[in-house]
């Protein structure tokens, strides 16, 4: 019994104390705080509001020539397309539900360049001379830059409230943390890959340089903005693997009620954070050395 009991401590040894520690370098910066937490509100205050496909089938006043259409009757063609094409008649709501994982995907990013600061500063050199197993190394960097998007994932859902994002009508608290399950595992998986691509980098602009060439791509291959149906057959089959499409999937239909399959959404994101994250363990006992 006693020596389980040691084991299962080795296995976590050190795993909160590297959480904490680089919880610090965000709560206890105030510059990097206020940053993080404005960040979002311009997210989903401008873009989200600038985006707002619904005012173009349901504010436009058409003057044709000769043809007397009442504005009534656009409007209801209006909301029918909407329906049709995102599952609401909002689009706000919908785009303020895929801005949830905008907003983690671009946070997740950032958890690379934690570790390639820590090589260039010694600091790696030191926590690998402890007694800590390097695989906590890399889930310490992982579970901090999880909590941190989490927080800005509820403070988008927050202002997108108070800017009118409706919910479906019979939505409870396990709806929400169903959502934020969802977010917790794209993360924990989206974390994993980049700190593994960050694993050999020594300098921090090779790691912007990635970041920059997979964050946009990745957005705009996902159902962050339209639907999948509504894109190109060459790419569907793109977005189909790509994690933000059912984390965007989860969000829509347990906040909006719009209908997707949640135990193939589910199924995926929980594969897609166990597998990078082993992959990442496994890498880190390779690549990091002293």
């Amino acid at each position: 019994m006693i020596e389980e009991e040691k084991r299962n401590l080795s296995v976590t040894h050190g795993l909160w104390t590297l959480t904490v520690r680089e919880l610090k370098k965000w709560y206890k910066a105030p510059v990097i705080l206020l940053l993080s937490i404005i960040q979002p509100i311009f997210w989903i205050g401008l873009f989200g509001k600038a985006m707002n496909l619904g005012n173009i089938f349901t504010g436009t006043s058409f003057n044709i020539p000769g043809v007397n259409i009442p504005k009534q009757v656009i409007d209801q063609i209006g909301l029918a397309i909407l329906k049709q094409t995102f599952g609401t008649t909002d689009y706000f709501s919908y785009l303020a539900a895929g801005m949830l994982s905008f907003i983690v995907l671009f946070t997740s990013m950032q958890s690379g360049m934690s570790i390639v600061w820590d090589r260039r500063l010694g600091v790696l050199d030191r926590l690998l001379t402890t007694p800590v197993p390097r695989g906590n190394i890399i889930l310490g960097k992982v579970l901090n830059s999880v909590i941190r998007s989490l927080v800005q994932a509820t403070i988008v859902l927050a202002v997108a409230t108070v800017l009118g994002m409706t919910f479906a009508p019979n939505i409870n608290a396990l709806d929400f943390l169903g959502v934020y399950a969802a977010l917790f595992l794209m993360s924990f998986g989206l974390s994993s890959l980049f700190l593994m691509l960050a694993l050999r980098a020594t300098s921090w602009e090779s790691q912007m340089a990635i970041m920059n060439l997979l964050n946009l791509p990745l957005l705009f291959t996902s159902n962050a903005f339209y639907p999948i149906k509504s894109m190109p057959s060459w790419l569907k089959p793109v977005a189909y693997v790509n994690p933000l499409t059912y984390s965007n999937g989860v969000a829509r239909g347990l906040l909006l009620g719009i209908p997707t399959n949640l135990t193939v959404d589910f199924l995926y994101l929980g594969l897609f954070a166990l597998i990078l994250s082993s992959i990442g363990i496994i890498l880190s006992w390779k690549y990091l050395s002293s």
